[in-house]
């Protein structure tokens, strides 16, 4: 074997702590798999080593609660769904206040402290019609974080009310939204984008509604849907992007608007899943787990200003979680008390907290249950 002096250096640059650029990502991705995960590792270790007084690298999160899906009705058809209907469909449907109220009791008797609520773009819904729903649910259910409405959503949202996302964040925080997930990132390039899902935001779009978001101080996350028609540079492109938007955020110095949860700067965390394939129209070929674990590494190795990297065990199952945990992620995620879009493509996983908590310790690691804002309950 021949020495290589330069990728010695790459990897010593990286085992410090230091940032790559999206050449030397690329790189990296080349290396074998356990040699990456160390890597990646590693920089879990060097991102927590302060978290959680001191502790934060012997910890492991997790969070409880319930992906509840407000309506399954969309217009923007995206090739890689299998859970979106139109209106005229038997089976499409809009929730009511009290099939809401049914799920939060039951996630709060479970433990919970937040429900995922994201939606199709129904095109008929109004405004009112959301602030509604986020006002009771706030008032019947205090303690209870609502983690909802993807940058997808906002730009949907925008396009009905003709209103700029702005206000609609701040009217939709005065009503009862916590946070903002990071659905619908797909990968942010947008001729891949075009591809898979022509009529939902794009790029700059999906960017522009989370750097809203941060300049008004509320916290969200990022993530990546991989593993379809998008190249190997797509993805590292997509971590650029992430990473800079992240950069920005850092920099501002945000509202407060939402006075319940604690000021936030940027991405809290970031997720990766790969494509799931069956029951939709986007005829791709998937990756496996091998390629999920060295996505979610590299993801944590470049991502230096995001702190969490969750592992998705949702798309992966039970032991690929696990291993991930070696790879980069320091959080397991939620147990996914109900979900609907990635089983709707032939997904179906399942784990309680003892399952989860058996998984960390098994591990060496402490399990720990937290909030959205990563604070420890536990």
């Amino acid at each position: 074997m021949i020495y290589d002096a330069s990728l010695d250096a790459l990897l010593q640059k990286v085992w410090d702590g230091q940032r790559i650029d999206q050449a030397e990502a690329l790189r990296l991705y080349k290396l074998p798999l356990e040699e990456l995960g160390s890597l990646a590792d590693r920089r879990r270790d060097l991102a927590k080593k302060d978290a959680y007084d001191g502790r934060g690298s012997q910890f492991i999160t997790y969070i409880v609660d319930r992906n509840v899906n407000y309506t399954n009705v969309c217009n923007v058809y995206c090739k890689f769904c299998a859970f979106y209907r139109v209106e005229k469909d038997d089976d499409a449907y809009v929730i009511t206040h009290q099939e809401m109220d049914k799920k939060i009791e039951e996630t709060v008797a479970l433990g919970g402290t937040q429900i995922l609520m994201q939606g199709g773009h129904h095109p008929k819904l109004s405004k009112q019609w959301y602030l509604d729903l986020l006002s009771h649910i706030k008032s019947k259910f205090p303690e209870v974080n609502v983690h909802g409405f993807s940058p997808s959503e906002f730009i949907h949202f925008q396009e009905v009310f003709n209103e700029p996302v702005e206000q609609i964040i701040r009217d939709f925080v005065k009503a009862g939204l916590g946070s903002i997930p990071g659905g619908g990132g797909e990968i942010l390039v947008d001729h891949v984008r075009k591809r898979i899902a022509p009529l939902k935001a794009m790029s700059d779009e999906w960017l522009g509604v989370m750097d809203a978001a941060h300049r008004l101080g509320l916290a969200s996350t990022a993530t990546m849907m991989f593993g379809h028609v998008e190249t190997v540079e797509d993805r590292i492109a997509h971590l650029e992007r992430v990473r800079a938007q992240q950069e920005k955020s850092l920099s501002y110095t945000p509202e407060h608007i939402n006075t319940a949860a604690p000021r936030t700067k940027g991405f809290t965390a970031f997720i990766a899943w790969t494509f799931q394939a069956e029951h939709t129209k986007l005829k791709a070929p998937t990756v496996g787990s091998h390629e999920y674990l060295r996505m979610q590494a590299l993801s944590r190795i470049y991502l230096d200003n995001i702190p969490n990297i969750q592992s998705s065990w949702v798309t992966q199952g039970h032991e690929i979680g696990q291993i991930a945990l070696k790879y980069g992620a320091n959080d397991l995620g939620s147990i996914m008390i109900e979900e609907n879009v990635v089983s709707q493509a032939g997904t179906t996983f399942r784990m309680g907290v003892a399952d989860m908590q058996r998984l960390i310790r098994d591990l060496g690691y402490e399990p720990h249950q937290r909030d959205n804002w990563y604070r420890l309950l536990n």
